[in-house]
């Protein structure tokens, strides 16, 4: 499935060229060429040092790029200060004034703004109803839980109706139940207003379950961009096939390719896989395989690549066992093996027969 479209025509945001360098040597961020359209969510992910946060900062205003330009409404934004981009911004930490109440933090970019006040108080009661915080005007960030306070700092950047909205890790801070619910919140408050957001984390469940696109970052440059679909399902080389989602890695050498196929030999076998990142007879490869992609005890005939394994670990997570096999030189290959009847293992160091198809089994880059 290809990439979508998204962002190409009319774009909101442009990074054109964008280069930034702290030391005037290394590039924290690479020749950066991106589009963001109009009403999407686009998620910038990567592990830490990747460059993400940097193009928020960049695009905020409070870094500048050492080379490129970046443009809102086709207008290029590098001399206009933070406080006059017209951008919202939700932080990790909240960034609520404590000795306002919520009526005043919610209402301050407003303020600024000199917007009458019969306006701001419409505005601050519309949203904290649109939140489900109504009835909370007079309280202070302190008497609220977390969760309340991060609602209170999306309802502030979200108030004077920005066109463009940039959140860097706004849930980093909250438990896990927290963290799930405010993800559902967010998405719905994007598809109810229509507003542009822009989220950074590190977070790939979190990325998959809200946006639209996501932005794979490492070593400054975007290593794939595309729905989360296709990045789960498709992914392009060996760091986000690793990064995206849980994947088992086969390392070996292609012995043949075959139109859109080609063959792995590894330690004690060949497999028949998708050839996707490997151009030669040669080439070193690692094999992406997910691990609810795996059937155990596949019937003879049924698939094109079948193996003997040995359980080295299973673990009851409830809807499915977790099980840990020592299979194609992996010891460490997981399946996913659903709790239903007829897909039952017992006993760990037992011998198994595991399959897949050629189909789910991706010939990537080697990696590292």
């Amino acid at each position: 499935m290809p990439a979508p479209e998204i962002g190409k025509k009319n774009p909101l945001v442009k990074f054109e060229h964008i280069e930034k360098s702290y030391d005037g040597e290394t590039l924290v961020v690479r020749d950066l060429n991106l589009d963001i359209a109009q009403g999407e969510f686009l998620t910038m992910l990567g592990p830490s040092g990747s460059g993400k946060t940097t193009c928020l900062m960049m695009l905020s205003g409070f870094e500048t790029p050492t080379h490129g330009e970046i443009y809102l409404e086709d207008k290029p934004i590098g001399s206009i200060p933070p406080h006059k981009r017209n951008i919202g911004f939700v932080f990790q930490n909240y960034a609520l004034f404590p000795h306002m109440t919520i009526s005043e933090n919610i209402g301050y970019p407003l303020h600024v703004r000199k917007v009458p006040k019969h306006k701001i108080k419409e505005r601050v009661s519309k949203i904290l109803d649109m939140i489900e915080l109504s009835g909370f005007e007079n309280r202070r960030p302190a008497q609220l839980s977390g969760g309340q306070q991060q609602r209170i700092a999306l309802a502030r950047a979200l108030v004077f109706e920005p066109k463009l909205v940039l959140m860097d890790e706004p849930l980093g801070a909250l438990d896990k139940n927290l963290r799930e619910q405010m993800q559902f919140e967010i998405k719905a408050l994007h598809a109810r207003l229509n507003v542009t957001v822009v989220y950074v984390t590190h977070d790939q469940s979190e990325a998959l379950t809200m946006s639209n696109r996501i932005a794979v970052f490492d070593d400054g440059i975007i290593q794939q961009i595309s729905t989360p679909e296709v990045l789960y399902e498709e992914p392009m080389n060996a760091f986000v096939a690793q990064f995206i989602g849980e994947n088992n890695r086969i390392s070996g050498e292609v012995v043949d390719i075959n139109g859109k196929y080609c063959k792995v030999k590894f330690e004690g076998g060949i497999v028949t896989a998708l050839k996707v990142n490997v151009k030669a007879v040669g080439d070193k490869t690692s094999l992406s395989l997910r691990p609810e992609r795996v059937i155990v005890n596949p019937e003879a005939g049924t698939t094109e690549n079948i193996f003997k394994g040995e359980v080295r670990e299973l673990i009851y997570l409830g809807d499915h066992i977790r099980t840990r096999v020592n299979v194609c030189g992996n010891r460490d290959f997981i399946i996913k093996v659903p709790n239903s009847a007829g897909h039952k293992i017992t006993g760990k160091d037992k011998n198994i027969i595991v399959g897949w198809s050629s189909e789910d089994c991706r010939a990537l880059d080697a990696g590292v």
